[in-house]
C-alpha cells in the first residue's frame, strides 16, 4: 500500500517542525552581576574591590568563573588547552563604567574594543582596558596611551599572567 501525502499536508508538517524547532531555541547567555563576595577564578581576590575592567565566562552547564581583569579572562579564554564547552564571554564597558568602581554594563568580549598599554592600571597591573564603542576606546587610548585592539587581534602571549610586573615600567 503506497501512501501519498498532499502537498498541503507535506506543507503544514513542515512548518510545524520549524516552528518546534524555534521554540526550542536557546535564551542567549546573560552576563552576572557579581556580588560584594564575590572572587576571582584564579586567585580568589574580590572581585569588587579592585579597578579595572572585569571579565567571566558562563560554560554550558550553567557555571561562570569570574576574573578580576580582563588580563585573567583573556589569558584563560585564549588558552588552547580550554577544554570547556563555553556559552558567553563578557567584559565591562568602560566607556559607562567607573574606572574605580566598576559595576553593570556587561558586554559580548568578541565584540570589544581593548585598549592595551596604557597607563591605567587593573586589578592585576597593566590591563586590557574593554569598550563597546570604538569611539571610547580611541579616546582612552588617547587620553591614557596605547593602542585599539580587536577581540581576534589578541594573542595568548599578550594576556601571559605574570602579575604584569614585568612589563610594567612604573614598577622599575
Amino acid at each position: 500500500m503506497e501512501i501519498r501525502m498532499k502537498p498541503k499536508l507535506i506543507l503544514f508538517a513542515g512548518l510545524l517542525a520549524l516552528l518546534t524547532a524555534c521554540s526550542k531555541a536557546e535564551a542567549p547567555v546573560q552576563a552576572k552581576e557579581p556580588t560584594r563576595g564575590t572572587a576571582c577564578a584564579l586567585d580568589g581576590m574580590i572581585l569588587l574591590d579592585y579597578p579595572g575592567p572585569k571579565g567571566q565566562i558562563v560554560y554550558a552547564n550553567g557555571d561562570t568563573d569570574f576574573f578580576c581583569d580582563t588580563v585573567e579572562l583573556l589569558s584563560i579564554y585564549l588558552k588552547p588547552e580550554q577544554q570547556k564547552r563555553v556559552k558567553g564571554i563578557f567584559t565591562q564597558d568602560m566607556g559607562q563604567a567607573a574606572w574605580d568602581d566598576p559595576r553593570d554594563h556587561w558586554i559580548d568580549a568578541k565584540t570589544a574594543y581593548y585598549v592595551a598599554e596604557s597607563k591605567r592600571r587593573g586589578s592585576m597591573g597593566p590591563t586590557l582596558a574593554s569598550f563597546a564603542r570604538s569611539e571610547d576606546a580611541q579616546a582612552f587610548a588617547q587620553k591614557y596611551g596605547g593602542k585599539v585592539l580587536r577581540f581576534n587581534e589578541i594573542t595568548p602571549d599578550m594576556v601571559v599572567l605574570d602579575g604584569g610586573v614585568a612589563r610594567d615600567e612604573t614598577m622599575k
